[in-house]
């Protein structure tokens, strides 16, 4: 019940949030152009995540998705959250990702453990969190994670 929720709050929040507070520009790409990426590429592991995971680009949030294949984060609720933690520890500051933690820690306290984790990897990783992905997507993935430690 819990992640209902969670996922309500999301949804109600995403769109005020692309449409107000991210800046960028959409990449203007699709998972089916990703797939033609070469099999290394941070492209193609971005167009494999949102197949696997039955996803679609989302307008200006396309680098939450490339976080996630970088970090090798899981989509279900509390992964999510960690993957917050994991960017706080990385230097990453914004309303958004301390509302997501604020929430998340009350609904999955008995998560906190995991997302010490999280926070502890994010902080080990060289700061990436702020790179334009969309200029790196010819990149392998590896190649992108071995240069900071992710």
């Amino acid at each position: 019940m819990r992640d209902y929720w969670i996922e309500k709050l999301y949804e109600c929040s995403k769109k005020p949030y692309q449409k107000y507070f991210k800046k960028n520009e959409p990449w203007n790409i699709d998972k089916s152009l990703l797939m033609k990426y070469p099999e290394e590429s941070l492209g193609f592991g971005l167009g494999n995540f949102l197949h696997k995971n039955h996803f679609d680009i989302q307008e200006k949030l396309e680098d939450h998705d490339v976080i996630h294949v970088l970090t090798n984060t899981g989509v279900c609720v509390y992964e999510e959250i960690g993957m917050q933690y994991y960017l706080l520890g990385n230097g990453k500051k914004s309303l958004y990702l301390f509302m997501v933690i604020l929430t998340g820690t009350v609904f999955y306290p008995k998560r906190m453990d995991y997302f010490i984790k999280q926070y502890k990897r994010g902080k080990q990783a060289l700061p990436f969190h702020y790179l334009d992905f969309s200029k790196m997507l010819f990149m392998p993935v590896q190649t992108i994670q071995h240069t900071f430690k992710i």
